[in-house]
């Protein structure tokens, strides 16, 4: 991200030395450190964060496809179900040959 180099980070230091002084440049850099520390956890969460959300989003689109999918054969099979329920209400009915008694 920065391109900061070591010669960048000691004349930071040196500087840093200078205005805190040599008593307060310790607590300085262990609070800058922390800060620093919380940041990055906070860029690690937020990042975490939206890769769950990438994913989740991406499964979701998945299932919509494939519920896409698997309509279309039921529709289609719905349809032909139907047509064939019409077909049977719309034939005439088979006679049924009379039962023979055979008297025992």
């Amino acid at each position: 991200m920065f391109d900061v180099g070591f010669s960048e980070l000691l004349l930071v230091g040196v500087i840093a030395l200078v205005v805190l002084g040599p008593e307060r440049l310790p607590r300085a850099a262990r609070t800058a450190g922390l800060w620093l520390g919380r940041a990055r956890a906070m860029a690690q969460r937020f990042t975490a964060e939206i890769d769950r959300e990438l994913k989740a989003e991406e499964l979701r689109q998945s299932l919509r496809e494939q519920a896409r999918q698997l309509a279309e054969p039921v529709a289609a099979a719905r349809k032909e179900l139907s047509e064939l329920g019409r077909e049977s209400t719309a034939a005439p009915p088979v006679d049924k040959p009379a039962r023979q008694d055979d008297g025992t």
